[in-house]
């Protein structure tokens, strides 16, 4: 059990932290799980901690320790770049096994049962077998991250993500040296998930994707279990999903049952369906096109018809300082 989330009446009047200290937190929260300043990793700080809107709650897996029975918060600043509303980051989706319209994932992905959840670790590791999601990191490992996500179809979010890093899990799994990739599968539930029924996919199920391993180890990359300070909602890819921020949204893999530690580059999805379009590594690039629209440029939402918000795209997503190292010597206009 990661987190305890107290019910109303379980707090006196008397244990309530003072507005000050709690406007303050991010001071208090320093060297604990919550902060990640001292790795230096370039999360984006939020600017304005008393500026919220309130978001509506739901109930938790039994791993989460406790029921969501009360309001929970969404920060609305961070230096200078709005985090994205709860709403818009929960009902604007791409989960093509709930469907294919944006709002498909939402509307469909309640009936999906995510307790109990169990991911299957095999391949060139020392520690294979079948884990559950509480088995995969301790409560120490929490970090609360706000990152930016760049869609490939040149929209764009910022979100702040609750998870541990996966170089700690695959650590923890001891690949052998013989494992140059790792290899992510989603959930396969046709009963649940009626994308996958539809006559209109050519997804050949389940959906797979792959980091090489350095991609893996790198520490911005993140395995989710919550966002805006509550439960991943399962249009989110509840209760386990990737986030790297620094590539294009479908790298992020959601709902995951399955990591394989592999010798060899694994066939992922989109690169298996239209190579031409969707490369490997996905690297969000503002000088590579996709072949049906420009990379230059992308719509932060929320926007609107007269107001869509539009700035110009940053090589790695805003994360060349970090990560650009891992590409030395390749071209990624071909490696893309």
């Amino acid at each position: 059990m990661f987190i305890k989330i107290p019910r109303r009446g379980d707090c006196r009047e008397s244990e309530v932290i003072p507005e000050a200290l709690y406007l303050n937190r991010r001071q208090l929260l320093q060297g604990s799980m919550l902060s990640v300043a001292a790795s230096g990793l370039p999360v984006l700080a939020r600017a304005d901690e008393g500026r919220y809107a309130q978001v509506d709650a739901v109930d938790a897996p039994a791993w989460f320790d406790a029921k969501l029975d009360q309001a929970h918060w969404e920060a609305v600043t961070a230096d200078g770049e709005s985090i994205t509303p709860y709403r818009d980051a929960t009902h604007y989706n791409n989960f093509y096994e709930f469907g294919p319209d944006k709002g498909d994932p939402a509307r469909h992905a309640p009936k999906l049962v995510t307790e109990p959840w169990t991911v299957m670790v095999d391949g060139e590791v020392a520690n294979p077998g079948r884990y559950s999601v509480d088995d995969l990191f301790s409560p120490t490992q929490l970090e609360e991250r706000i990152y930016r996500l760049r869609c490939v179809e040149a929209w764009s979010m910022v979100i702040p993500w609750l998870g541990f890093p996966l170089a700690e899990l695959v650590r923890r799994l001891e690949p052998t040296s013989n494992a140059k990739y790792v290899r992510f599968e989603t959930l396969v539930r046709p009963e649940q998930m009626p994308g996958m029924r539809a006559g209109f996919s050519l997804i050949d199920w389940p959906y797979v994707e792959g980091l090489r391993m350095d991609e893996a180890m790198h520490p911005l990359s993140l395995m989710a279990v919550g966002m805006y300070g509550r439960v991943l909602p399962n249009q989110n890819g509840a209760p386990l999903r990737l986030v790297v921020p620094w590539k294009y949204g479908f790298k992020s893999i959601k709902s995951i049952v399955r990591i394989s530690f592999v010798r060899d580059q694994p066939a992922t999805t989109w690169e298996t369906m239209a190579p031409q379009e969707y490369g490997f590594y996905a690297n969000v690039n503002p000088h590579v096109s996709h072949p049906r629209w420009s990379q230059a440029r992308e719509r932060r939402l929320p926007g609107s018809l007269f107001k869509p918000n539009v700035r110009e795209t940053i090589l790695f997503n805003g994360y060349a300082d970090e990560v650009s190292h891992l590409y030395a010597g390749m071209d990624l206009s071909k490696d893309y």
